[in-house]
Protein backbone atom coordinates (compact mmCIF):
# COMPACT_ATOMS: atom_id res chain seq x y z
CA UNK A 1 0.00 0.00 0.00
CA UNK A 2 1.37 3.30 -0.53
CA UNK A 3 2.02 5.38 2.02
CA UNK A 4 1.02 9.47 2.04
CA UNK A 5 4.57 10.53 0.96
CA UNK A 6 4.25 7.95 -2.33
CA UNK A 7 1.09 9.61 -3.86
CA UNK A 8 2.77 13.01 -2.62
CA UNK A 9 5.92 12.38 -5.01
CA UNK A 10 3.96 10.21 -7.66
CA UNK A 11 0.68 11.78 -9.02
CA UNK A 12 -0.20 8.13 -11.01
CA UNK A 13 -0.07 6.59 -7.65
CA UNK A 14 -2.93 8.80 -6.72
CA UNK A 15 -4.33 8.51 -9.71
CA UNK A 16 -4.85 4.60 -9.48
CA UNK A 17 -5.74 4.76 -6.15
CA UNK A 18 -8.24 6.97 -6.75
CA UNK A 19 -9.47 4.61 -10.31
CA UNK A 20 -9.33 1.43 -9.87
CA UNK A 21 -9.52 1.82 -5.97
CA UNK A 22 -11.33 3.03 -2.67
CA UNK A 23 -8.96 6.39 -1.92
CA UNK A 24 -9.13 4.92 1.67
CA UNK A 25 -10.47 2.34 4.16
CA UNK A 26 -14.36 2.86 4.41
CA UNK A 27 -14.70 4.56 0.65
CA UNK A 28 -17.30 3.73 -1.40
CA UNK A 29 -16.25 0.98 -3.60
CA UNK A 30 -19.14 1.77 -5.84
CA UNK A 31 -18.76 4.77 -6.30
CA UNK A 32 -14.92 4.08 -7.60
CA UNK A 33 -16.35 1.21 -9.60
CA UNK A 34 -18.92 4.07 -11.16
CA UNK A 35 -16.45 6.45 -12.00
CA UNK A 36 -14.08 3.07 -13.94
CA UNK A 37 -17.00 2.55 -15.82
CA UNK A 38 -17.68 6.31 -16.41
CA UNK A 39 -14.03 6.87 -17.89
CA UNK A 40 -14.14 4.05 -20.08
CA UNK A 41 -17.53 5.07 -21.68
CA UNK A 42 -15.73 8.76 -21.96
CA UNK A 43 -12.67 7.09 -23.62
CA UNK A 44 -15.00 4.78 -26.02
CA UNK A 45 -17.28 8.00 -26.71
CA UNK A 46 -13.92 10.54 -27.40
CA UNK A 47 -12.24 7.73 -29.54
CA UNK A 48 -15.77 7.55 -31.91
CA UNK A 49 -15.20 11.01 -32.88
CA UNK A 50 -11.15 10.62 -33.91
CA UNK A 51 -12.34 9.99 -37.80
CA UNK A 52 -15.24 11.28 -38.57
CA UNK A 53 -14.01 14.60 -39.19
CA UNK A 54 -12.23 13.36 -41.67
CA UNK A 55 -13.77 10.48 -43.30
CA UNK A 56 -17.21 12.01 -43.23
CA UNK A 57 -15.47 14.72 -45.56
CA UNK A 58 -14.53 12.26 -48.80
CA UNK A 59 -17.92 11.24 -49.76
CA UNK A 60 -19.48 14.56 -49.87
CA UNK A 61 -16.25 16.18 -51.40
CA UNK A 62 -17.22 17.19 -54.77
CA UNK A 63 -20.36 18.92 -53.34
CA UNK A 64 -18.04 20.89 -51.06
CA UNK A 65 -15.63 22.00 -53.83
CA UNK A 66 -18.75 22.90 -55.86
CA UNK A 67 -20.67 25.18 -53.54
CA UNK A 68 -17.18 26.30 -52.08
CA UNK A 69 -15.35 27.03 -55.14
CA UNK A 70 -12.55 24.70 -54.22
CA UNK A 71 -9.81 24.22 -56.78
CA UNK A 72 -8.74 20.99 -57.34
CA UNK A 73 -5.32 21.36 -56.02
CA UNK A 74 -6.38 22.92 -52.76
CA UNK A 75 -8.99 19.37 -52.40
CA UNK A 76 -5.94 17.59 -52.89
CA UNK A 77 -4.17 18.87 -50.27
CA UNK A 78 -6.76 18.21 -47.81
CA UNK A 79 -6.02 14.75 -48.12
CA UNK A 80 -2.38 15.75 -45.89
CA UNK A 81 -4.37 18.62 -43.74
CA UNK A 82 -5.29 15.58 -41.14
CA UNK A 83 -1.86 14.48 -41.18
CA UNK A 84 0.16 17.68 -40.96
CA UNK A 85 -2.38 18.59 -38.36
CA UNK A 86 -1.84 15.84 -36.17
CA UNK A 87 1.57 15.83 -36.17
CA UNK A 88 2.27 19.75 -35.37
CA UNK A 89 -1.00 20.13 -32.50
CA UNK A 90 -0.03 16.60 -31.34
CA UNK A 91 3.36 17.36 -30.04
CA UNK A 92 2.18 19.97 -27.66
CA UNK A 93 -0.58 17.74 -25.97
CA UNK A 94 1.61 16.42 -23.07
CA UNK A 95 3.00 19.76 -21.47
CA UNK A 96 -0.82 20.53 -21.53
CA UNK A 97 -1.48 17.34 -19.95
CA UNK A 98 1.35 18.46 -17.22
CA UNK A 99 -0.40 21.65 -16.78
CA UNK A 100 -3.91 20.48 -16.40
CA UNK A 101 -4.81 16.88 -15.97
CA UNK A 102 -4.59 14.43 -19.66
CA UNK A 103 -8.42 13.89 -19.04
CA UNK A 104 -9.10 17.83 -18.67
CA UNK A 105 -7.25 17.97 -22.12
CA UNK A 106 -8.99 15.52 -24.14
CA UNK A 107 -11.96 17.38 -22.96
CA UNK A 108 -10.62 20.78 -24.59
CA UNK A 109 -9.77 18.32 -27.68
CA UNK A 110 -13.89 16.76 -27.72
CA UNK A 111 -15.14 20.74 -27.50
CA UNK A 112 -12.74 21.65 -30.42
CA UNK A 113 -13.83 18.74 -32.51
CA UNK A 114 -17.62 19.72 -31.65
CA UNK A 115 -17.14 23.28 -32.42
CA UNK A 116 -14.96 23.36 -36.00
CA UNK A 117 -17.29 20.14 -37.08
CA UNK A 118 -20.23 21.88 -36.34
CA UNK A 119 -18.79 25.47 -37.67
CA UNK A 120 -17.19 24.51 -40.69
CA UNK A 121 -20.75 23.40 -42.40
CA UNK A 122 -22.20 26.75 -42.28
CA UNK A 123 -18.78 28.25 -43.70
CA UNK A 124 -19.07 30.66 -46.62
CA UNK A 125 -15.50 30.20 -48.50
CA UNK A 126 -12.85 28.23 -48.92
CA UNK A 127 -10.47 29.37 -45.98
CA UNK A 128 -12.74 29.62 -43.51
CA UNK A 129 -14.00 25.81 -44.29
CA UNK A 130 -10.32 24.76 -44.09
CA UNK A 131 -9.28 26.84 -40.57
CA UNK A 132 -11.97 25.19 -39.13
CA UNK A 133 -11.31 22.09 -40.12
CA UNK A 134 -7.97 22.31 -38.53
CA UNK A 135 -9.84 23.49 -35.60
CA UNK A 136 -11.31 19.94 -35.63
CA UNK A 137 -8.14 18.31 -35.68
CA UNK A 138 -6.51 19.77 -33.63
CA UNK A 139 -8.91 18.56 -31.23
CA UNK A 140 -8.67 14.82 -32.59
CA UNK A 141 -4.51 15.46 -32.41
CA UNK A 142 -4.33 15.98 -28.45
CA UNK A 143 -6.65 13.23 -27.88
CA UNK A 144 -4.78 10.64 -30.07
CA UNK A 145 -1.78 11.51 -28.24
CA UNK A 146 -3.71 11.87 -24.69
CA UNK A 147 -6.09 8.85 -24.94
CA UNK A 148 -3.02 6.03 -24.43
CA UNK A 149 -2.22 8.41 -21.74
CA UNK A 150 -5.43 8.24 -20.16
CA UNK A 151 -5.52 4.39 -20.32
CA UNK A 152 -1.92 3.86 -19.06
CA UNK A 153 -2.41 6.75 -16.32
CA UNK A 154 -6.06 5.18 -14.95
CA UNK A 155 -6.34 1.55 -15.80
CA UNK A 156 -2.36 0.43 -15.49
CA UNK A 157 -3.60 -3.29 -15.47
CA UNK A 158 -5.45 -2.79 -17.71
CA UNK A 159 -3.94 -1.70 -20.95
CA UNK A 160 -4.60 -4.32 -23.24
CA UNK A 161 -8.44 -4.65 -22.56
CA UNK A 162 -9.01 -0.57 -22.71
CA UNK A 163 -6.05 -0.09 -25.97
CA UNK A 164 -8.66 -2.65 -27.20
CA UNK A 165 -11.76 -0.54 -26.44
CA UNK A 166 -10.71 2.80 -27.47
CA UNK A 167 -9.36 1.24 -31.34
CA UNK A 168 -12.52 -0.63 -31.41
CA UNK A 169 -14.76 2.63 -31.21
CA UNK A 170 -11.88 4.43 -33.24
CA UNK A 171 -12.60 1.59 -36.17
CA UNK A 172 -16.05 2.20 -35.46
CA UNK A 173 -16.21 5.71 -35.89
CA UNK A 174 -14.12 5.42 -39.14
CA UNK A 175 -16.38 2.55 -40.99
CA UNK A 176 -19.73 4.58 -39.42
CA UNK A 177 -19.07 7.79 -41.32
CA UNK A 178 -17.56 6.12 -44.32
CA UNK A 179 -20.79 4.12 -44.48
CA UNK A 180 -23.63 6.62 -43.50
CA UNK A 181 -22.67 10.26 -44.45
CA UNK A 182 -24.32 9.98 -47.87
CA UNK A 183 -27.37 8.83 -46.61
CA UNK A 184 -28.40 10.99 -43.76
CA UNK A 185 -27.36 14.15 -46.32
CA UNK A 186 -29.78 12.64 -48.78
CA UNK A 187 -32.33 12.22 -45.64
CA UNK A 188 -31.95 15.29 -44.87
CA UNK A 189 -32.52 16.84 -48.06
CA UNK A 190 -29.34 16.90 -50.07
CA UNK A 191 -27.56 19.38 -48.47
CA UNK A 192 -24.10 18.70 -47.47
CA UNK A 193 -23.94 21.36 -44.59
CA UNK A 194 -26.11 19.63 -42.80
CA UNK A 195 -24.39 16.31 -43.93
CA UNK A 196 -21.13 17.08 -42.57
CA UNK A 197 -22.47 19.06 -39.35
CA UNK A 198 -24.72 16.15 -38.10
CA UNK A 199 -21.29 14.75 -36.95
CA UNK A 200 -20.88 17.68 -34.86
CA UNK A 201 -23.42 16.14 -32.14
CA UNK A 202 -21.44 13.30 -31.42
CA UNK A 203 -18.60 16.00 -30.63
CA UNK A 204 -21.52 17.18 -28.03
CA UNK A 205 -22.15 14.24 -26.53
CA UNK A 206 -18.50 12.91 -25.96
CA UNK A 207 -17.77 16.50 -24.92
CA UNK A 208 -20.47 15.96 -22.30
CA UNK A 209 -19.70 12.94 -21.07
CA UNK A 210 -15.87 14.05 -20.60
CA UNK A 211 -17.04 16.98 -18.65
CA UNK A 212 -18.84 15.05 -16.38
CA UNK A 213 -15.78 12.56 -16.12
CA UNK A 214 -13.61 15.55 -15.05
CA UNK A 215 -15.28 17.05 -12.92
CA UNK A 216 -16.43 14.25 -10.97
CA UNK A 217 -12.81 12.96 -10.95
CA UNK A 218 -11.75 16.57 -9.61
CA UNK A 219 -8.34 15.96 -12.35
CA UNK A 220 -5.03 17.33 -11.26
CA UNK A 221 -2.22 17.76 -13.57
CA UNK A 222 1.07 15.87 -12.80
CA UNK A 223 3.56 18.54 -11.59
CA UNK A 224 6.93 17.53 -10.37
CA UNK A 225 5.77 13.88 -9.56
CA UNK A 226 6.57 11.13 -12.06
CA UNK A 227 4.74 12.74 -15.41
CA UNK A 228 6.85 15.50 -14.59
CA UNK A 229 10.28 13.93 -14.34
CA UNK A 230 9.35 12.20 -17.30
CA UNK A 231 9.15 15.10 -19.34
CA UNK A 232 12.95 15.31 -18.85
CA UNK A 233 13.28 12.08 -21.21
CA UNK A 234 16.05 12.45 -23.95
CA UNK A 235 13.35 10.40 -25.99
CA UNK A 236 15.43 11.18 -28.89
CA UNK A 237 18.15 8.94 -27.82
CA UNK A 238 15.76 5.61 -27.63
CA UNK A 239 15.79 3.79 -30.32
CA UNK A 240 12.59 1.99 -29.50
CA UNK A 241 11.02 5.54 -29.94
CA UNK A 242 12.51 6.16 -33.24
CA UNK A 243 11.21 2.36 -34.31
CA UNK A 244 7.86 2.98 -33.04
CA UNK A 245 7.86 6.54 -34.91
CA UNK A 246 8.90 5.25 -38.22
CA UNK A 247 6.04 2.05 -37.65
CA UNK A 248 3.70 4.24 -37.33
CA UNK A 249 4.68 6.40 -40.07
CA UNK A 250 4.71 3.71 -42.56
CA UNK A 251 1.76 1.90 -41.50
CA UNK A 252 -0.19 5.42 -41.39
CA UNK A 253 0.85 5.66 -45.35
CA UNK A 254 -0.42 2.07 -45.82
CA UNK A 255 -3.85 3.29 -43.97
CA UNK A 256 -4.40 6.72 -45.36
CA UNK A 257 -3.39 5.31 -49.07
CA UNK A 258 -6.05 2.56 -48.90
CA UNK A 259 -8.60 4.51 -47.87
CA UNK A 260 -8.31 7.60 -50.23
CA UNK A 261 -7.93 5.11 -53.19
CA UNK A 262 -9.42 2.00 -52.96
CA UNK A 263 -12.89 2.50 -54.47
CA UNK A 264 -10.76 4.06 -57.22
CA UNK A 265 -8.26 0.74 -57.43
CA UNK A 266 -11.57 -1.18 -57.59
CA UNK A 267 -13.65 0.55 -60.60
CA UNK A 268 -10.96 0.17 -62.96
CA UNK A 269 -11.03 -3.25 -62.21
CA UNK A 270 -14.49 -3.56 -63.25
CA UNK A 271 -16.44 -3.45 -59.85
CA UNK A 272 -19.37 -1.01 -59.72
CA UNK A 273 -19.21 2.16 -57.62
CA UNK A 274 -21.56 0.66 -54.90
CA UNK A 275 -20.04 -2.55 -54.91
CA UNK A 276 -16.34 -1.02 -54.12
CA UNK A 277 -18.46 1.41 -51.69
CA UNK A 278 -19.20 -1.85 -49.61
CA UNK A 279 -15.81 -3.13 -50.33
CA UNK A 280 -14.30 0.05 -48.57
CA UNK A 281 -16.80 0.00 -45.80
CA UNK A 282 -15.30 -4.09 -45.53
CA UNK A 283 -12.04 -2.76 -44.86
CA UNK A 284 -13.30 -0.64 -41.97
CA UNK A 285 -15.73 -3.13 -40.28
CA UNK A 286 -12.90 -5.85 -40.22
CA UNK A 287 -11.00 -3.39 -38.00
CA UNK A 288 -13.93 -3.63 -35.01
CA UNK A 289 -13.23 -6.52 -34.06
CA UNK A 290 -10.04 -7.48 -34.77
CA UNK A 291 -9.00 -3.88 -33.11
CA UNK A 292 -10.45 -5.21 -29.54
CA UNK A 293 -8.91 -8.65 -29.94
CA UNK A 294 -5.63 -7.37 -31.09
CA UNK A 295 -4.12 -5.26 -28.47
CA UNK A 296 -5.35 -7.99 -25.67
CA UNK A 297 -3.16 -10.80 -27.01
CA UNK A 298 -0.74 -8.22 -27.82
CA UNK A 299 -0.61 -7.25 -24.84
CA UNK A 300 -0.09 -10.64 -22.94
CA UNK A 301 3.13 -11.42 -24.77
CA UNK A 302 6.42 -10.05 -23.91
CA UNK A 303 6.87 -8.69 -27.47
CA UNK A 304 4.50 -7.78 -30.29
CA UNK A 305 7.10 -9.16 -33.15
CA UNK A 306 4.99 -11.86 -33.98
CA UNK A 307 1.69 -9.80 -34.73
CA UNK A 308 3.75 -7.45 -36.50
CA UNK A 309 4.89 -10.00 -38.96
CA UNK A 310 1.48 -10.98 -39.72
CA UNK A 311 -0.02 -8.22 -40.14
CA UNK A 312 2.55 -7.01 -42.56
CA UNK A 313 1.81 -10.25 -44.81
CA UNK A 314 -1.41 -10.09 -44.72
CA UNK A 315 -0.68 -6.16 -46.70
CA UNK A 316 1.46 -8.15 -48.58
CA UNK A 317 -0.86 -10.49 -49.87
CA UNK A 318 -3.92 -8.13 -49.90
CA UNK A 319 -2.27 -5.46 -52.04
CA UNK A 320 -0.40 -8.32 -54.49
CA UNK A 321 -3.70 -9.55 -55.03
CA UNK A 322 -5.33 -6.30 -55.40
CA UNK A 323 -2.64 -5.29 -58.34
CA UNK A 324 -3.52 -8.78 -60.33
CA UNK A 325 -6.94 -9.62 -59.81
CA UNK A 326 -8.89 -7.15 -57.61
CA UNK A 327 -11.84 -8.06 -59.89
CA UNK A 328 -11.36 -11.72 -59.13
CA UNK A 329 -12.44 -12.39 -55.18
CA UNK A 330 -12.54 -8.84 -54.41
CA UNK A 331 -13.87 -9.32 -50.56
CA UNK A 332 -10.74 -11.51 -49.79
CA UNK A 333 -8.50 -8.42 -50.78
CA UNK A 334 -10.45 -6.37 -48.69
CA UNK A 335 -10.40 -8.60 -45.71
CA UNK A 336 -6.35 -8.51 -46.33
CA UNK A 337 -6.08 -4.78 -46.24
CA UNK A 338 -8.43 -4.23 -43.22
CA UNK A 339 -6.30 -6.97 -40.82
CA UNK A 340 -2.88 -5.31 -42.16
CA UNK A 341 -4.45 -1.69 -41.03
CA UNK A 342 -4.86 -3.23 -37.57
CA UNK A 343 -1.04 -2.86 -37.27
CA UNK A 344 -2.64 1.06 -35.71
CA UNK A 345 -4.34 -0.02 -32.87
CA UNK A 346 -0.97 -2.54 -32.42
CA UNK A 347 1.07 0.61 -32.33
CA UNK A 348 -0.90 2.12 -29.91
CA UNK A 349 -0.21 -0.88 -27.53
CA UNK A 350 3.08 -0.68 -28.00
CA UNK A 351 3.11 2.87 -27.45
CA UNK A 352 1.56 1.82 -24.05
CA UNK A 353 3.73 -0.85 -23.26
CA UNK A 354 6.99 0.87 -24.26
CA UNK A 355 7.09 3.14 -21.06
CA UNK A 356 6.74 2.60 -17.70
CA UNK A 357 5.01 5.87 -15.92
CA UNK A 358 2.07 7.61 -17.97
CA UNK A 359 4.54 10.37 -18.35
CA UNK A 360 7.23 8.27 -20.75
CA UNK A 361 3.42 7.36 -22.51
CA UNK A 362 3.11 11.06 -22.80
CA UNK A 363 5.88 11.65 -24.34
CA UNK A 364 6.53 8.53 -26.64
CA UNK A 365 2.91 8.43 -27.39
CA UNK A 366 3.42 12.23 -28.96
CA UNK A 367 6.81 11.88 -30.26
CA UNK A 368 5.29 8.50 -32.25
CA UNK A 369 2.82 9.98 -33.85
CA UNK A 370 4.03 13.62 -34.30
CA UNK A 371 7.03 11.97 -36.21
CA UNK A 372 4.97 9.45 -37.28
CA UNK A 373 2.50 11.56 -39.07
CA UNK A 374 4.69 13.77 -40.72
CA UNK A 375 6.33 10.52 -41.93
CA UNK A 376 3.25 9.64 -43.67
CA UNK A 377 1.77 12.54 -45.32
CA UNK A 378 3.77 11.92 -48.97
CA UNK A 379 2.68 8.64 -49.69
CA UNK A 380 -0.75 9.37 -50.47
CA UNK A 381 0.09 11.77 -52.55
CA UNK A 382 3.06 9.99 -54.43
CA UNK A 383 0.54 7.06 -54.88
CA UNK A 384 -1.82 9.11 -56.83
CA UNK A 385 1.11 10.52 -59.18
CA UNK A 386 2.24 7.39 -60.08
CA UNK A 387 -1.06 6.01 -61.13
CA UNK A 388 -1.71 9.48 -62.99
CA UNK A 389 2.08 8.99 -64.17
CA UNK A 390 1.17 5.47 -64.66
CA UNK A 391 -2.65 5.21 -65.49
CA UNK A 392 -2.59 2.02 -63.86
CA UNK A 393 -2.14 0.31 -60.28
CA UNK A 394 0.76 -1.77 -60.91
CA UNK A 395 3.41 0.40 -59.66
CA UNK A 396 1.26 2.35 -56.71
CA UNK A 397 0.40 -1.02 -55.27
CA UNK A 398 4.10 -2.78 -55.77
CA UNK A 399 5.49 0.93 -53.59
CA UNK A 400 2.93 0.06 -51.18
CA UNK A 401 3.67 -3.43 -50.93
CA UNK A 402 7.39 -2.80 -51.22
CA UNK A 403 6.50 -0.26 -47.82
CA UNK A 404 5.77 -3.09 -45.81
CA UNK A 405 8.80 -4.71 -45.67
CA UNK A 406 10.60 -2.29 -43.76
CA UNK A 407 7.36 -1.52 -41.41
CA UNK A 408 7.96 -4.80 -40.55
CA UNK A 409 11.35 -4.46 -39.89
CA UNK A 410 10.96 -0.92 -37.62
CA UNK A 411 8.02 -2.83 -36.03
CA UNK A 412 10.39 -5.99 -34.96
CA UNK A 413 12.26 -3.55 -33.33
CA UNK A 414 9.50 -1.62 -31.50
CA UNK A 415 8.03 -4.86 -30.67
CA UNK A 416 11.18 -5.82 -28.18
CA UNK A 417 10.08 -5.84 -24.54
CA UNK A 418 12.10 -2.45 -23.90
CA UNK A 419 11.77 0.65 -22.04
CA UNK A 420 12.07 3.82 -23.17
CA UNK A 421 13.55 5.39 -19.82
CA UNK A 422 16.10 2.50 -19.86
CA UNK A 423 17.38 3.67 -23.13
CA UNK A 424 16.90 7.17 -22.62
CA UNK A 425 17.26 7.94 -18.88
CA UNK A 426 15.87 10.90 -17.11
CA UNK A 427 18.48 13.45 -16.76
CA UNK A 428 20.68 12.50 -19.09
Amino acid sequence: MSTAADTTTDPDATARSTAIHPAEPGADDRRSRYLGWLLAAAIAAAALNLRPVVTSLGPLLDKVRSDLGMSPTVAGLLTAVPSLCFAIFGGAAPALARKVGPIAVVTAGMGAIALGVTARSFAGGTAVFLLLTAVALAGVAVSNVLLPVVIKRYFPDQVGPMIGLYSMALSAGTALAAAITVPVTTALGGDWRLGLGVWGLLGVAALVLCLVTLVLRRERGAGRGAEGAAARLPIRRSRTAWALAAFFGLQSTSAYAAMGWLPKIYQDAGVSEGASGVLLALVMAIGVPASFVLPNMAARRGDQRLFVVVLGLCGIVGYLGLAFAAGTVSWLWAVLVGLSMCAFPLALTMIGLRARTPGGVAQLSAFAQSIGYLISIPGPILVGSIYGATGSWYLPLGFLTVLLVPQMLVGMRAGLARHIEDEAPAGV
